[in-house]
């Protein structure tokens, strides 16, 4: 009796000292959470109408690469929807900026003296296919549209697919100056008409972030001389605040200083595309600030979503 009375407080230590001091507790592992995958943004590059101010475009497009910004899509009214294909086609800025300064105007001017001396437009929509090795609109490197008006509806239309010459003639179709293009059975004239700086059309291209470029004539007071320059001011006092309402729809809008440069101006490319430069630069500052917000903003947007 005597030693069942000492070994069952032994055993009882013995119990007690392995409970607690005999083994490791049990550390739960740490839940690892993975870091939210990187913001990438769609950039939208939208490029407005101006006849030979278009080629203010060009510059936009170089001083964009140069800074490492490169747009996903491209939407292009008039005079911008040639740059605009020539771009999404594969051109780079020093590709186009050679192609304008090897371009005659006698290979895009094709006057049909039976149709009131009006431009037909073939061989324009011809060059782009040329230039384009006849690929059509959804085969192109980059998304990209060409905004028209229809004739018979005054309706924007929006080129995403099919040729893209007859796209880009389409846009550019100034009335008064080129006959409209017919499309299956439409026809239809300059997209500066109803949509003078497409960024709508980039948006739906899938931008998140548009840069706007325009290049529209703001009325000087003069009295515009020769047909061209009247119909170009004209459309442009029209689409003066459809543009301001589409601008305001853009994240950051370029304006090139290029009121010394009117719609015929071709001699001058050099010129616009150097404003195009200039402004361009001036603006890179803004659209890093804006991209970078917004790329911010849809992390922590992301970090807050509970997963599942």
């Amino acid at each position: 009796m005597p030693f069942r009375r000492f070994l069952l407080p032994l055993l009882a230590a013995l119990s007690l000292s392995a409970c607690f001091g005999g083994s490791k507790p049990i550390v739960p592992a740490p839940v690892v959470v993975p870091p939210p995958a990187p913001v990438k943004l769609k950039i939208g590059l939208a490029l407005g109408g101006g006849a030979a101010k278009g080629f203010a475009h060009i510059g936009v497009i170089k001083m964009l690469e140069a800074s490492g910004i490169h747009p996903d899509v491209v939407a292009g009214t008039s005079a911008g929807s040639v740059v605009g294909a020539l771009y999404a086609g594969g051109m780079d800025a020093f590709a186009l900026q050679e192609t304008a300064f090897g371009l005659d105007e006698a290979k895009i001017r094709d006057v049909r003296l039976f149709s009131g001396g009006l431009v037909q437009g073939r061989a324009l929509q011809d060059y782009i296919n040329l230039l384009l090795h006849q690929q059509s609109i959804e085969h192109l490197k980059l998304p990209f549209a060409a905004v028209a008006t229809q004739l018979e509806t005054g309706q924007r239309t929006v080129f995403v697919r099919g040729n893209t010459g007859q796209a880009v003639r389409a846009s550019s179709s100034v009335p008064g100056v080129f006959e409209p293009a017919a499309i299956n059975g439409k026809h239809y004239v300059d997209g500066g008409v109803v949509s003078p700086i497409p960024v709508d059309a980039a948006r739906q291209l899938g931008a998140d972030f548009v840069i706007a470029v325009d290049i529209s004539t703001r009325p000087s007071g003069s009295n515009p001389q020769g047909m061209v320059n009247i119909v170009g001011q004209t459309i442009a006092i029209m689409g003066r605040q459809l543009g301001a309402q589409e601008t305001a729809r853009a994240d950051v809008v370029i304006r090139p200083n290029l009121g010394g440069i009117g719609p015929t101006d071709f001699e001058q490319k050099n010129q616009a595309i150097l404003e195009g430069e200039r402004a361009t630069l001036a603006a890179i500052p803004v659209i890093r600030a804006k991209l970078a917000a917004m790329i911010a903003a849809r992390q922590m947007a992301a970090a807050a979503t509970p997963t599942h």
